[in-house]
């Protein structure tokens, strides 16, 4: 993870925002970057923990829209 040039948020699908959020952990894990750099990573891991987040409580949602329009039609 030297590259810090980083795909957008919204282009990342949740898989791909987890596995990057891991590699992050991790590269901070090694303590082997500079402070610039450790916080760099270290904002991107909180985005990424966010959006990971925010999407598994869309799942959920809508899974429960789905349960509820199940029993509806039942």
């Amino acid at each position: 993870m030297s590259d810090l040039k980083f795909k957008p948020l919204e282009e990342l699908s949740y898989e791909e925002a987890l596995n990057e959020l891991e590699e992050l952990v991790k590269t901070l894990e090694s303590g082997e970057n500079n402070l610039q750099t450790t916080l760099q990573y270290f904002e991107r891991g909180q985005k990424l923990a966010s959006y990971c987040i925010s999407l598994l409580d869309d799942a959920e949602t809508k899974v429960e829209q789905l349960m509820k329009g199940e029993d509806e039609s039942s």
